[in-house]
């Protein structure tokens, strides 16, 4: 029997884009009108919603999580020498960030399932250099968070959670990005919740976060929506050689409006999830495990892994034959290990983290947003199972 051409879509289904709803437009043109579309009241009132959400003291918006995480790590005062243990399963802000802390990554292998960072790997690579632990939640789905505090506590280490995938995350009752000293949200247009680019500092600690609002613009002990308010003009101090890593209210404008839903656009991707789920199921590929009891997992991305052994197709050939059906995919990600500039700087080699590297050769991202109709899953589905099959 002559096998089946496979449908291509009529239009290409692009990855990760956003579900911005008329509210948003509404204020950003607002914003555009009130002549205020720096740092100002709208920046403000995104903090406040964001740090009530999550509950804690002080959330601090930013340009990035790269920011984000970079602000937090420069908050610890790390020295030349001092060493923070990471995962390689992650995207290269990560390590990047530790770089321009002035400190060093130092990795360790993730689970192959989970993806996420192994703590008694964790536990095995902590030396006198250690300062701090950076675990990441990857694609939603909370790290073991019981070991990694403990951990922390026993060895004295700071604990900032990399939380660009889980905004929604919960690990036994608690949010995650609320654990350790900080947490690191993302933004950026493809994830959960967006204001095109963004990301805020999560930190129940007060000194931490005035530092790093002050880091955040230019060292500058005064922000600018104090400076020009109408209540005076304020007269600033540089008080750091600081960055400039402030969110405008253009941004925020998304955000105001993007956070109060986002309950609902976690449920429209836990029923993409599931169905993904169910129709995958038998295919030569490696599913996401369930969440774990007592957690919530974020749903921020849908990974499966290619068995390509059984395939007998690569998984970059799989990814050219899904965009030739007009299916958008991502790979999330290559193992930080595997990269020239890692390679080079850290002495990696492939062989190192194994579970990273199966990961690596092996996952795609499949379209799980909000935005998806019925219609663009199950395009997404006959796809997947033509090319699979």
């Amino acid at each position: 029997m002559k096998a089946q051409t496979p449908k291509i879509r009529k239009d290409f289904l692009v990855f990760g884009s956003p579900l911005i709803e008329e509210a948003e437009i509404q204020e950003v043109v607002d914003t555009l009108r009130s002549g205020w579309i720096g740092t100002g009241p709208k920046v403000k009132k995104f903090e406040e919603m964001v740090g009530k959400y999550k509950g804690v003291k002080h959330a601090v918006a930013v340009n990035s999580a790269t920011a984000a995480l970079h602000l937090s790590l420069l908050a610890l005062d790390l020295k030349p020498g001092d060493e923070v243990i990471t995962t390689p399963m992650t995207f290269c802000a990560t390590l990047n960030a530790i770089l321009h802390a002035g400190a060093r990554p130092v990795m360790v292998d993730c689970d192959r399932q989970t993806q996420n960072i192994d703590p008694e790997l964790v536990a095995k690579k902590i030396t006198k250099k250690t300062r701090a632990i950076l675990p990441v939640h990857f694609a939603g789905r909370s790290c073991d968070m019981d070991a990694l505090t403990a951990i922390a506590k026993k060895h004295k280490l700071a604990l900032v959670e990399d939380c660009a995938h889980a905004v929604e995350t919960e690990y036994h009752g608690k949010k995650a990005g609320t654990f350790g000293e900080f947490g690191a949200l993302s933004f950026y247009v493809t994830k959960n919740i967006t204001t095109a680019e963004g990301g805020m500092v999560l930190t129940n600690d007060s000194e931490y976060a005035d530092k790093i609002k002050i880091l955040a613009l230019h060292g500058m002990s005064k922000d600018a929506w104090k400076r020009f308010s109408d209540d005076g003009y304020k007269h600033y101090e540089v008080v750091y050689a600081g960055f400039k890593y402030n969110m405008t209210d253009m941004a925020a404008a998304l955000g105001i409006h993007q956070l109060p839903r986002v309950d609902r656009y976690w449920k429209r991707r836990e029923v993409l999830w599931n169905r993904y789920m169910e129709a995958f199921s038998g295919l030569p590929a490696f599913l996401p495990p369930a969440p774990e009891k007592d957690t919530r997992h974020a749903y921020h991305l849908f990974t499966p892994h290619i068995d390509v052994d059984r395939l007998g197709k690569s998984r970059d050939q799989v990814l050219n034959e899904l965009t030739k059906l007009n299916i958008g995919t991502g790979v999330h990600y290559i193992a930080c290990h595997l990269q020239p500039y890692y390679r080079k700087l850290l002495g990696c080699k492939p062989g190192d983290f194994p579970n990273a590297e199966f990961i690596s050769e092996r996952t795609l991202s499949l379209p799980l947003s909000p935005k998806l109709t019925d219609e663009d899953a199950a395009d997404v589905i006959d796809a997947v199972r033509a090319v699979l099959r």
